[in-house]
C-alpha cells in the first residue's frame, strides 16, 4: 500500500520539528512547507531546511509572501521592538495578523495537489504567548472550512488538520521529541536570533523554550549570544 502524503508546516522551531518527527513516526511521507514572510528571525528558515533533511522529509518547500507590507507585528515591522521583559497579559506584539490562517491555507492548497488528506501544525495552547490562532477552537474551525472549500473534500477525501502538541506543555513536547530522535540544536525559536542562529535568551519565545528544557530535566542545546 502506498505511503500516505502529509503536509507539515515547518518553521524551523522546536515545536514544528517535533511535529515532523511525530508525523514521520506515524508512517507519513512528509512534505514540509515553510513560509518566508519577511520575519525578523529569517534564520529559522535555514533551520527548517536542516531539520527536514535530518528527519527524512520527502521534501521541503519555502514559499515567499512578504507580510512586511502590512506590518502590525514586532516580527514583521522593524519599528516595533521585540518585547524582552517577559510575557504580558493579552495578545503580544509578536502576534502576526492571520499568520496561521495564511500558512494553513497554503498547506491546504499543496495538500490538494499532493492528494494528501492530512496537514500537521505545531500550534500549542498551553505554553504559548496568547496567540488566538493557536487555540483548539481555531484548528477545528479551519478544518471545517477546509472540508467545505476544497474539491478533494467535495469529491470524498476528508481533510484532517492535526495539532498533536496543542494540549502539551513545552517540557512534554521536548520529551516527546527526544524520544523520536529530534536534535533540538538544529532548531531556532528566538524571535531575534542573529545570523548564526544564536538566541537572545530574553524574548518570550526564548523564555518558553529555556523553561521547557529546565522543566524536562534536559540540557538546553540552544546557542545564546554572549555564550
Amino acid at each position: 500500500m502506498p505511503t500516505a502524503n502529509a503536509v507539515i508546516l515547518l518553521s524551523g522551531g522546536l515545536d514544528s520539528a517535533t511535529v515532523l518527527a511525530l508525523a514521520r513516526s506515524r508512517g507519513f511521507s512528509c512534505h514540509c512547507l515553510s513560509l518566508d514572510y519577511g520575519q525578523r528571525h529569517r534564520v529559522e528558515l535555514e533551520a527548517a531546511v536542516r531539520v527536514a533533511a535530518r528527519l527524512g522529509a520527502a521534501g521541503q518547500c519555502t514559499v515567499q509572501l512578504d507580510l512586511t507590507r502590512f506590518g502590525g507585528s514586532a516580527l514583521t515591522d522593524a519599528a516595533i521592538a521585540v518585547p524582552t521583559g517577559g510575557a504580558d497579559v493579552g495578545i503580544p506584539v509578536t502576534y502576526v495578523p492571520a499568520r496561521n490562517t495564511i500558512m494553513l491555507s497554503l498547506a491546504l492548497a499543496w495538500a490538494e495537489v499532493l492528494g494528501a488528506a492530512d496537514i500537521f501544525v505545531g500550534v500549542n495552547a498551553v505554553d504559548y504567548s496568547g496567540y488566538p490562532d493557536c487555540r483548539p477552537d481555531y484548528i477545528r474551525a479551519f478544518e471545517t472550512m477546509a472540508n467545505l472549500a476544497t474539491r478533494a473534500a467535495v469529491e470524498g477525501t476528508r481533510l484532517t488538520v492535526h495539532a498533536p502538541l496543542i494540549e502539551l506543555s513545552k517540557a512534554e513536547i521536548i520529551r516527546l521529541g527526544i524520544s523520536l530522535g529530534v536534535d533540538y540544536s538544529l532548531t531556532v525559536s528566538c524571535y531575534q536570533a542573529d545570523a548564526l542562529g544564536r538566541a537572545c535568551g530574553v524574548c518570550d519565545s526564548c523564555r518558553l523554550r529555556r523553561a521547557g528544557f529546565e522543566a524536562a530535566g534536559v540540557i538546553d542545546p540552544t546557542p545564546y549570544t554572549g555564550h
